[in-house]
């Protein structure tokens, strides 16, 4: 039930990309032959103007068919130099239209991100978390590099990377996306005479988890449970939240990114579909368990980070995603020449190449994931 909850919600974000598609083909004038919920077979559908409307039975996204979708495949097999298309079909526009076409898709999963944040502003929430304040294991086993730089039990961490450290969820936030990296880490140290405490940078190079990609300290949180509630915004002033959360969190995914190159385990760090779904479901499953609202910040924020990666991943310029196609696109408006069809095809199988292995790994991630979790649990 768990997966099948996060599957839903996880469709709920492809389809929502694929309404960008949908909104940006019918401003350019190009016809939408089909729009579906859903993907396979089609349960219901109803033609409302030219576009027939469908709910189809897989649980799995849906799809915009664009008028001329066809046409670069029959151009390659008729072996012509160009690929044919009336005015009103996706080859048939002006190109500058049919990137903005690829680029709507992404833009409505940032959208989404957007959106989802402004909401979650105006509803405001709590969350749990320690003080900064952080102790060390004095267990030489323990592997600290905090500890190393000169940090010591006791110290409260008041910035990291020159960022604002009010509690230790800030704390793991900023190290976890800093891994294997030299770090300012700023602490107030209480005065042995109680006088003023001293404040003191250290330079910390962090480790890096290579099997869950996140950057190590060595630091334990110290002290009680404390709560802390985010208050609830008015709408404009939760819009203004709501883009900084936005680009807070595209920033956020992109170093997250950047941290695969750094040698961590990539069936651990690039998750599939199924592990995507179930992480999804858990969380859903869990926040709703602690109340309504709670719930809905969870699955909000939770969606969030995936509309993010979803956007960067389909800007990607690899053919057969949005990212190909605006690539292009945008090629041949800059030298006025379409290109050819061949061309465009060896380059597509390049990229599907790409997208294979990416599924690949991500697949046998999510066997791994699922054979740890269910197998270890017996």
């Amino acid at each position: 039930m768990t997966i099948v909850l996060g599957l839903l919600i996880l469709s709920f974000l492809v389809f929502f990309h694929e309404l960008g598609h949908f909104a940006a083909a019918r401003l350019f004038g190009v016809k939408v032959e089909a729009f579906s919920i859903f993907m396979g077979p089609v349960l219901l559908h109803k033609k409302i103007g030219q576009t027939d409307y469908r709910l189809s039975l897989l649980p799995i996204g849906g799809y915009c068919k664009m008028k001329g979708e066809q046409d670069f495949a029959k151009a390659v097999e008729e072996g012509l130099g160009y690929i044919p298309g009336e005015e009103d079909s996706l080859y048939g526009t002006h190109p500058i239209k049919r990137a903005l076409i690829g680029f709507a898709g992404p833009f409505f999963n940032l959208l989404f991100v957007f959106i989802a944040s402004t909401i979650v502003a105006m509803m405001g929430y709590t969350y749990y978390t320690r003080s900064a304040t952080i102790t060390i294991p004095d267990d030489p086993t323990f592997t600290s590099p905090a500890r190393e730089a000169g940090i010591k039990s006791g110290d409260t961490i008041v910035k990291i990377a020159g960022v604002e450290i009010t509690d230790f969820s800030d704390i793991y936030e900023q190290v976890a996306l800093r891994g294997d990296e030299d770090v300012a880490v700023e602490v107030l140290r209480p005065a042995e005479n109680g006088g003023e405490p001293e404040r003191i940078v250290f330079t910390v190079h962090t480790l890096l988890n290579k099997k869950q990609g996140n950057g190590i300290l060595g630091v334990m949180a110290s002290g009680d449970t404390i709560e802390k509630k985010v208050e609830p915004l008015w709408l404009f002033p939760a819009m203004a939240r709501g883009l900084l959360e936005t680009a807070k969190t595209t920033k956020q995914t992109l170093k997250s990114m950047g941290i695969l190159f750094k040698g961590v385990e990539l069936t651990n760090a690039v998750s599939g579909p199924a592990r995507i779904s179930s992480m999804l479901g858990q969380s859903a499953k869990e926040g709703f368990s602690a109340g309504m609202k709670t719930g809905w910040v969870v699955v909000l924020q939770f969606m969030s980070l995936i509309s993010v990666s979803l956007f960067i991943m389909n800007l990607l310029p690899i053919p057969i995603l949005d990212g190909g196609l605006i690539l292009f696109a945008l090629v041949e408006a800059a030298t006025k020449k379409r290109i050819p069809p061949r061309i465009q095809y060896k380059i597509q199988v390049a990229g599907f190449a790409v997208i294979m292995a990416l599924f690949a790994l991500g697949l046998g991630g999510d066997i791994k994931y699922f054979i740890e979790k269910f197998g270890g649990s017996k």
